[in-house]
């Protein structure tokens, strides 16, 4: 088997609501899925989601390749962007190539990846992440009872912003899941997305957690701070949690090093050999893993692999359009099907179809950082 070519495809994921965080917030409620499809000689072939960002230069590493390399190819990949770096968004489109090639090879022994990969229970736990700042709050708490009918008993919201705000909207959905869970306490986690300077964030925690029991805290500070999540772990009760955003192991090494994490964080568009080497890192300083992603179906798949999986975000319950995927959510899980490969199929002319943004970031959306992150005095408000 050999790989011939790729598609570059695009679609949107269509929320239904604002979607946001501290940073800024998509009114429309539409957010673009970029899609690889990698074809092979013999019919087969693989998708991955991730930026189209020097696909040829990264393609031209796989070409005529056995598919079914993928470890060594995704090396291979990383070797071929050596000189400007492999960082950021190219990072992302090496990760949208690896996991189409770990689908590829998974189809081709005729498996499920989670069965491929080692792993043994196709139930994967999950937590629910609505990117909900922009959202009042009846809107709020209907939008975690969604979650809740299907056995969610987790939630973490984006804030950062306003202490008092978030203190509200953090006590309403945990009363919500308590109910749904007949009293049992709820799971509450906060994501400031990176918005806080180091004494800003021990602050604001812990005037949250005067009244609040917190799990986590999420990128509290600069992805990058080592020094600065030890900082806030040592000044606060809540776990630390972050990594989302770290693009390579050498990124991972000086946080872990600095006993800066409690919760190592890899998102879905780094793909799936970048999620195995980070959980392996993790489970050596005996740190547990956590998935991020929109669509994070590759590492789902791989996260029943691996021994220190501890739960993985759920964002949005369907799929993005003309995507249609083998999973449920049930029971508080996601529940992986039988399907060989990642179990997607595609309707590429209902892609075709759907209504695309501009290419163009728009500077009020959490893609771009506020001119103030970081050296706000007082809470925004509002």
């Amino acid at each position: 088997m050999r790989i011939t070519g790729y598609r570059a495809l695009n679609t949107v994921q269509e929320w239904g609501r604002p979607v946001g965080d501290a940073n800024g917030v998509y009114a429309d409620g539409l957010t673009e899925v970029p899609v690889v499809v990698v074809t092979t000689d013999d019919g087969l072939t693989g998708v991955g989601m991730g930026p189209h960002v020097e696909l040829d230069a990264i393609f031209a590493a796989i070409d005529g390749e056995d598919p079914r390399a993928v470890t060594a190819l995704y090396d291979r990949m990383l070797r071929q962007t050596f000189k400007a770096g492999h960082s950021g968004a190219v990072f992302g489109a090496i990760g949208a190539f690896d996991t189409a090639l770990w689908d590829i090879k998974a189809k081709a022994a005729s498996q499920p990846l989670w069965r491929l990969l080692g792993g043994r229970d196709r139930q994967v736990p999950a937590y629910a992440s609505a990117l909900d700042i922009g959202l009042p709050d009846d809107d709020l708490v209907a939008t975690y009872r969604s979650y809740a009918e299907r056995g969610i008993r987790a939630a973490k919201l984006k804030g950062g912003l306003d202490v008092d705000r978030d203190r509200h909207r953090l006590a309403l959905v945990g009363d919500m899941l308590a109910e749904a869970g007949g009293g049992s306490r709820p799971g509450l986690m906060l994501d400031a997305n990176e918005c806080w300077s180091r004494k800003q964030a021990v602050r604001y925690v812990a005037e949250l957690e005067r009244t609040l029991d917190l799990i986590w805290i999420e990128e509290p500070v600069r992805r990058w701070d080592a020094e600065g999540h030890a900082a806030v772990g040592r000044g606060t009760r809540a776990s630390v949690a972050s990594g989302e955003n770290l693009s390579g192991l050498e990124q991972f090494r000086p946080l872990l090093a600095a006993g800066a994490l409690d919760i190592v964080q890899t998102a879905s568009v780094w793909g799936v050999t970048h999620f195995l080497r980070v959980s392996a890192l993790a489970h050596a300083y005996d740190l547990p893993i956590s998935p991020i992603g929109t669509n994070p179906v590759g590492l789902l798949h791989a996260a029943t692999s691996v021994p220190n999986h501890l739960v993985s975000e759920l964002q949005v319950l369907w799929p993005p359009v003309g995507m249609d995927i083998d999973l449920r959510i049930e029971g508080g899980s996601f529940v992986l099907g039988d399907t060989p490969g990642l179990g997607i199929s595609l309707d590429e002319a209902a892609m075709a179809a759907c209504a695309l943004r501009p290419a163009t970031v728009p500077f009020d959306g959490p893609g771009v950082r506020p001119e103030r992150a970081g050296r706000r005095l007082l809470a925004v408000g509002g």
